[in-house]
């Protein structure tokens, strides 16, 4: 699993999110998400903005980068 995998799981558990919830803030299907977060899949450079938003972090974060 790589570092995106990883923090996208981890960011979406600690605010209580289900794989559909996160789906559909993202508008995107939950089975995408499920991709993303098994590392199956990568997201665009536009959505991985739209997630670093969502969650408050950086994309730096989010792609293994930086720790904070």
């Amino acid at each position: 699993m790589n570092k995106f995998s990883e923090r996208l799981k981890d960011l979406r558990t600690e605010k209580g999110l289900s794989r559909l919830q996160l789906a559909e803030k993202l508008n995107v299907s939950a089975r995408l998400v499920a991709y993303w977060e098994n590392g199956e899949r990568e997201c665009d450079f536009d959505m991985l903005v739209a997630i670093a938003d969502l969650f408050s972090t950086s994309v730096d974060y989010l792609i293994g980068h930086t720790d904070y």
